[in-house]
């Protein structure tokens, strides 16, 4: 594996980790972060959760990696992993 795969892999799992630990305390979730599968549906049958918890899983994510969420961009909130993809992403154009 190279070095640059590893560190990719390695940050990814880092995002993965904070959003789940800030995802499950903002929202008073009864899980831990081990039990949330990354691309379990954040809203509707998965979860559970609303357009209220669809606001503040944005707030999440603007608060904890300094990306804007565009408005609309629901799609963007599918799962943890399209949530992360979006982050490393947004990430990667900042530079």
């Amino acid at each position: 594996m190279t070095e640059a795969i590893r560190v990719l892999i390695e940050q990814r799992a880092a995002i993965i980790n904070r959003f789940k630990e800030e995802l499950i305390h903002r929202l008073n979730l009864p899980y831990e972060p081990q039990d949330l599968h990354e691309d379990v549906s954040l809203l509707g049958a998965g979860l559970g959760l609303d357009s209220l918890d669809a606001l503040e899983i944005v707030l999440c994510i603007e608060n904890c990696f300094g990306i804007k969420i565009p408005d609309q961009n629901t799609s963007i909130l599918r799962s943890i992993n399209t949530i992360v993809d979006y982050v490393l992403t947004e990430q990667e154009k900042r530079g």
